[in-house]
């Protein structure tokens, strides 16, 4: 279809008003027009190389879209009654398309957003069962006629990027329907750890100069997992989504377990489009360690709960959209597990407009009963900064993990340099490698230069959100009286001295292994523990854990009952250049609640919610084309 010109009227038939009768007529004045997304930070920081060709493809553009205008109060109330046990809407989940038809965007302004897209010639992919947003495919000169955003090109560590350099805008009269766009942009959205050692030769994981490396055994030590295992916990039936961006090694998943003795149990790859093909490490995107990150991801989520199903979900980034933020979107909006685990960030300040993004799709998760958990970050209280960096410039947090919706994990270290022997036996169990013997006294994660022998601004991030208000369930001894959503909510072991191991590229005969640490591995390691949780109550989705955690540590923080969360009361995640919280007695801005007892916690999670889980309808599968990988 022929592109309108700018300032041309035309009136197109849509609802603004959910269950009226009679579809209002407007007119969309292409002069009149607001803002809908924001210019990347990271096109500022790079150098600009002009214009991209006006046909350079961009595929799958994420247009967000608002809830009808009555439904917030709505959502709100049944988010609160689903986790409340005296109601009759507790744990009673939304399909998708429920959510969509009860507060998504209706039908007719969802028409008249498509009406504009086609007349500006863009192919419309896919419209998301929960009426959230909308993916569609174009030109940059397509964007730019349509949304005013000139595309240009980037050099960024020796690649070329794309992003636009203005905000993109929308006539006035759909802002009642768009939220925005999300990104128009392929500068990747950074993982949440970056830190990866070539740590030893198989057979041994006690490595020289005093180091250790954390198998599943040694976890299942360290956090109280084996007495589960032994009663027969070990997520049998429940399955965990986690996002991811590239293509692994099914043989590097097959020879991790091998090796710990855990049962055979591949796990199911699930492609959101095209393949993307192993991105591996070699630094093609922006340095990222695309292939270790997804081997953590999967490998140990498999690990804490061998049994489940771990079902990745992997998308191609394009031109204009993260792969991270597609596979988060389809591992929602097709219900893919009751658990999902993503391990990428971005701190508010850059993350703009998808802050409401995200908090939509978080909070459409915890309707449709799905447990999220996000990392804290990697670079301390400084979350705006990389990792590497030498000094920190703002004190921010993580945009996705700072909803109310999700669970935000923070990370711990070790505190066994001291007197190592007293932990850890220098003999190796021969089936699962385990050496660990007790559980470890933790302080907070922090190793980065502004401790002995630190570098960059390695820390767990933690702190306040600069836009999200204090959700109601946010109680417990210490939190913080600021009004605020306070972040972490919960930690576990996050430090490279005793870092988890990794199979990557495994070759028996050289017996290589990885050890890698950050939030990322106390985010997916903590998922697999609440795949645990969901198989102690019959299977049932549980929502946004939350409200429970918090009710727990209350009554553990008073002297009530359970010790499920080790508190963790020593240490700070202030890095170079950058104040941040330190620990205490309760939670804390640097480790929430802390690491946790998973016995306590999975006995106790009944008593928590007060009600004992239903059995639930099986869950309908979602699509997905399952293959061995390259």
């Amino acid at each position: 279809m022929a592109l309108f010109r700018r300032n041309l009227l035309f009136a197109l038939l849509v609802s603004l008003v959910a269950g009226t009768a009679a579809a209002a007529r407007i007119t969309i004045d292409e002069g009149d027009r607001v803002a809908a997304g924001t210019v990347p930070e990271a096109a500022r920081l790079h150098p600009d190389l002009g214009p991209a060709p006006a046909d350079l493809p961009l595929e799958r553009i994420t247009l967000a879209l608002l809830p009808r205008r009555e439904a917030a109060g709505d959502l709100e109330r049944l988010l609160e009654a689903q986790q409340d046990p005296a109601s009759p809407d507790y744990h009673r989940w939304l399909t998708p398309e429920e959510f969509g038809k009860r507060f998504g965007a209706s039908d007719e302004a969802i028409g008249a957003v498509l009406d504009w897209l086609q007349a500006h010639g863009f192919a419309v992919d896919e419209i998301a069962a929960g009426r959230q947003w909308i993916h569609f495919s174009g030109t940059a000169g397509q964007v730019e006629e349509a949304f005013g955003s000139p595309i240009h090109e980037f050099e960024a560590g020796g690649r070329l990027r794309h992003a636009n350099v203005a905000p993109p805008t929308i006539p006035r009269a759909l802002a009642a329907v768009v939220r925005g766009v999300l990104t128009l942009n392929d500068f990747p959205r950074r993982h949440a750890r970056l830190a990866r050692r070539s740590a030893a030769r198989l057979p041994a994981v006690n490595f020289q100069g005093g180091d250790h490396g954390l198998g599943p055994a040694d976890f299942a030590v360290l956090y109280n997992v084996a007495p589960l295992y032994r009663n027969g916990i070990d997520g049998t039936g429940v399955s965990i989504a986690v996002v991811g961006r590239t293509d692994i090694r099914l043989s590097d998943v097959q020879s991790f377990r091998s090796f710990f003795g855990l049962p055979a149990n591949d796990p199911v790859f699930v492609h959101n489009g095209a393949d993307p093909g192993n991105l591996g490490d070699n630094g093609s995107n922006d340095g990222q360690l695309e292939e270790s990150e997804a081997d953590l991801d999967v490998e140990w989520a498999g690990a804490v709960a061998p049994r489940a199903t771990i079902k990745f979900v992997i998308s191609k980034s394009t031109s204009a959209s993260d792969a991270a933020d597609l596979s988060a979107q389809y591992a929602v909006d097709h219900d893919v597990a009751p658990i999902l685990s993503s391990s990428f960030g971005l701190c508010e300040r850059d993350l703009d407009s998808g802050n409401d993004f995200y908090e939509g799709l978080w909070q459409q998760a915890a309707a449709e009963g799905i447990t999220v958990f996000v990392p804290s970050g990697d670079s301390g209280a400084a979350g705006c900064d990389d990792a590497t960096a030498s000094r920190g410039t703002v004190r921010a947090v993580s945009g996705l993990c700072s909803t109310a919706f999700n669970v935000c994990v923070g990370g711990t270290q070790l505190d066994d340099t001291a007197d190592a022997a007293r932990w850890w036996s220098a003999a190796e169990d021969p089936s699962t490698h385990e050496s660990l013997m007790s559980y470890v006294p933790e302080i907070v994660w922090n190793e980065s230069a502004a401790v002995p022998g630190g570098s960059g601004l390695l820390a767990t991030g933690g702190g306040p959100s600069a836009i999200h208000a204090k959700p109601s369930w946010q109680r417990a001894p210490g939190v913080p009286d600021d009004g605020r959503r306070d972040t972490p909510d919960v930690s576990l072991n996050a430090g490279a001295h005793d870092g988890y191991v990794v199979f990557q590229k495994y070759d028996p005969n050289d017996g290589t292994v990885y050890v890698v640490n950050g939030t990322s591995a106390s985010t997916v390691a903590f998922a697999g523990l609440m795949a645990l949780v969901v198989q102690s109550q019959q299977g049932a989705p549980q929502g946004n854990a939350n409200p429970v955690f918090y009710r727990m540590a209350s009554a553990q923080f008073t002297g009530a009952t359970g010790r499920a969360f080790h508190d963790v009361v020593s240490g700070n995640n202030s890095v170079p250049g950058v104040s941040g919280f330190s620990a205490g007695t309760g939670y804390d801005l640097a480790t929430g609640l802390g690491s946790v007892d998973a016995s306590a916690l999975v006995f106790g999670w009944t008593s928590a919610g007060s009600r004992r889980a239903r059995v639930l309808p099986a869950r309908r599968p979602a699509p997905a084309e399952v293959k061995p990988l390259r």
